[in-house]
């Protein structure tokens, strides 16, 4: 199989699997109590602290719903690969 054919099979795939994502409408609200952009870079951050806390206490979550959407999704996001460490430990050099 060529590289061009594989990229153009990852992609369908990837698209084809993305359009499966969605968010119930009653899991977004507005207003200023609701979960916004810094409340999901917060909650991405405690990410691993919350899922070990979720595991044995059924009230704590690792996701707020209802939340703003779209910017709190991208908060949470940011909070997971980029204070949470996901980029920083990938890009550490191997000394011999």
């Amino acid at each position: 199989m060529s590289a061009a054919l594989r990229i153009a099979f990852a992609a369908s795939l990837a698209v084809l699997l993305s359009a499966c994502a969605s968010q119930i409408d009653a899991g977004i609200a507005q207003g200023e109590d609701v979960p916004g952009f810094w409340w999901g870079l917060w909650h991405g951050f405690i990410f691993p602290w919350s899922w070990i806390g979720s595991l044995f206490n059924p009230d704590i979550a690792v996701y707020a719903v209802p939340n703003t959407g779209g910017w709190y999704d991208f908060g949470f996001f940011l909070g997971i690969t980029v204070l949470g460490g996901g980029s920083f430990f990938g890009s550490k050099k191997r000394r011999d």
